[in-house]
Order: structure tokens, then C-alpha cells, then sequence
């Protein structure tokens, strides 16, 4: 059964650098994160959009056909730049809530099979972007993920340090969870 890595954390913590990386090392397929495409053709086809609670359940449904899409190839590892608990997790932030459909969803992402989160430490320089909303706010975001990884009784590690030192602890990990399957 493939086992997936999904890098999460606060925005600008360094998840799709991670990812990347790690995809490389292990010669895996990466599942990159859904929203930024899809907010940047929002904007680019009309201006001044607004994203609304809709749009975040359509990202989840995008996001998770990607995921199955690579599943089905049935590789040993598959690492996901993001998950479906961003989502949930940004819908509660920005909206104080997170609608049933896409939870729903989220709890059908978890039974794809056994995955290990990367909680990225985001005490690194903030890394200006569009889509970026909360530069004052990963402490919060932080803890935030942090409480729903242990809510959820899945396993996880912190990835923390510079790039090269991130992926380590991942690829430790993942050594790790090989020997003990």
C-alpha cells in the first residue's frame, strides 16, 4: 500500500520546498498543491475575484483527484505539497468554519492509506505572495495544525532547521516507517 508524506504548517513555512525535495530524493511522485492554480486562473480570468467557502470545497475536490489520480499508480511513497487538512484548516480561519461537504471530504482523503504529516516550523523569513494572508499569524496557524494533527491521532513529525536539515528529519522518518512496515 503507498504511504503518503503531506507537508503542511502555516503559510511561507516552507511545504513546497520540502515536498520538492523530498519527491526528488526519493524518486516518488509529488502531488502539488491544488489551490495555487487554481486561484491564479480565478484571477487571471477575472480580475479583483474573490474567493469565497465554494471555492474551497472545489480546491479540496481538485486536490483529492490529484491525490487519487497518483494513488492508483500504486508507487511506495507519494508526497503531497498540502492536503485537504490546509483546507479545512484555512476554511475555519478565514470563515470560522469548516462546511460538512468538505470535511467529508477530508475524512474520505484519510482513508487512502497510511500517511505521515511534516509539520513545517515556520520560523523562517515570511516570503512575500498574492495568495499569502496571514503574515502575522503563523503562531496561531501553527498551533492550529498542530492541535488538528493530534486530534486526529495521525502520526507527524516537525520539520524544522534549514532546507537541507528539514529534509533529514523527513527522510528519517520515512527510513523509519519502511523498516517498521
Amino acid at each position: 500500500m503507498t504511504h503518503l508524506l503531506i507537508t503542511t504548517g502555516p503559510e511561507s513555512s516552507g511545504k513546497t520546498t520540502l515536498a520538492t525535495q523530498l519527491s526528488d530524493s526519493l524518486r516518488c511522485p509529488l502531488v502539488r498543491e491544488a489551490s495555487r492554480d487554481y486561484l491564479n486562473a480565478r484571477y487571471r480570468a477575472q480580475p479583483g475575484y474573490q474567493y469565497g467557502q465554494h471555492d474551497l470545497l472545489n480546491i479540496a475536490r481538485l486536490q483529492l483527484e490529484h491525490e487519487q489520480k497518483v494513488l492508483q499508480q500504486g508507487p511506495p511513497f507519494v508526497v503531497c505539497d498540502t492536503d485537504l487538512l490546509v483546507i479545512v484548516v484555512w476554511s475555519e480561519v478565514r470563515y470560522g468554519h469548516a462546511e460538512p461537504a468538505l470535511l467529508d471530504l477530508f475524512g474520505q482523503s484519510l482513508t487512502a492509506g497510511p500517511r505521515t504529516y511534516l509539520l513545517c516550523d515556520h520560523h523562517i523569513p515570511w516570503e512575500p505572495d498574492p495568495l499569502r494572508e496571514h503574515p502575522q499569524g503563523r503562531d496561531m496557524l501553527a498551533a492550529r495544525y498542530r492541535d488538528r494533527l493530534h486530534g486526529l491521532g495521525v502520526s507527524y513529525l516537525t520539520a524544522s532547521g534549514d532546507p537541507h536539515q528539514r529534509l533529514q528529519q523527513a527522510l528519517a522518518a520515512m527510513a523509519k516507517t519502511a523498516a517498521s512496515n
